[in-house]
């Protein structure tokens, strides 16, 4: 019987290729993580530091120096960064080189509730903890509780979305009867918004006349201005 020398090469070679992949794998998975690196998707890491994240994670036993790769579970460590108070978003994955990498995206606040306990509204409308370590410069909202924001909601996250509105308004502040009322930065005025109801119409109506009393220069000369009247602007003046 002739023996095929080059199939039986053929099935050692491939032998030795399952083996030293194999070996190669388990001595990857047996890596520990060489480190940790936190990239924030804002230019700014204001409310969460990488320092607070590498605490947050060596508190619960996921340290570079102690765990090996194929321990790691990236869920458990996603999980653990959404729970956080000030990150909206986490994102974990493991590159080739044993690095854990995490991309952080954190909650971002578009007004603050003031009051003993009081706490930022964060642009997905929810309550957001104040920072210990930053003051966001975002309207005030007066006369307002938990329960409130979410009618608030709305007009908040209007203004903040608009540029023109977010440089002038400073305080919107909850009257009787679910009114709002709002203040400007650097005029004498104050703008009776009405309900929370067609805010782009009343929005667009009164950029349209702060435009123009600005430019025949009659802005100070009045102490109310009210929006709730339709395609209108009425004027109260000193």
């Amino acid at each position: 019987m002739k023996i095929n020398f080059n199939y039986i090469k053929g099935i050692l070679l491939l032998g030795l290729i399952v083996f030293f992949y194999g070996f190669a794998e388990k001595r990857n998975n047996d890596r520990k993580l060489e480190k940790i690196e936190v990239q924030f998707t804002q230019s700014e890491n204001l409310y969460v530091s990488e320092e607070s994240v590498n605490k947050l994670l060596i508190q619960n036993n996921i340290e570079v120096s102690s765990i090996g790769k194929e321990t790691l579970d990236l869920n458990r460590v996603e999980v653990l960064l959404n729970k956080h108070e000030m990150i909206e978003n986490a994102e974990v994955f493991l590159s080739l080189d044993g690095i854990l990498k995490t991309k952080i995206s954190q909650r971002r606040p578009i007004g603050r509730v003031l009051g003993n306990n009081g706490f930022y509204l964060d642009r997905l409308g929810k309550k957001m903890p104040l920072s210990k370590s930053y003051s966001a410069r975002v309207p005030v909202l007066v006369n307002m509780k938990e329960k409130d924001i979410v009618d608030a909601f709305p007009i908040v996250d209007y203004i903040n979305n608009d540029q023109f509105l977010t440089k002038h308004i400073t305080s919107i502040t909850l009257l009787n009867g679910g009114y709002y009322q709002i203040e400007l930065r650097q005029t004498n005025f104050n703008i009776f918004f009405g309900k929370v109801e067609r805010i782009d119409e009343k929005f667009n109506n009164f950029k349209a006349f702060y435009k123009k009393g600005l430019k025949d220069d009659l802005l100070n000369t009045y102490k109310m201005v009210d929006l709730q009247f339709g395609n209108q602007v009425v004027c109260t003046k000193k």
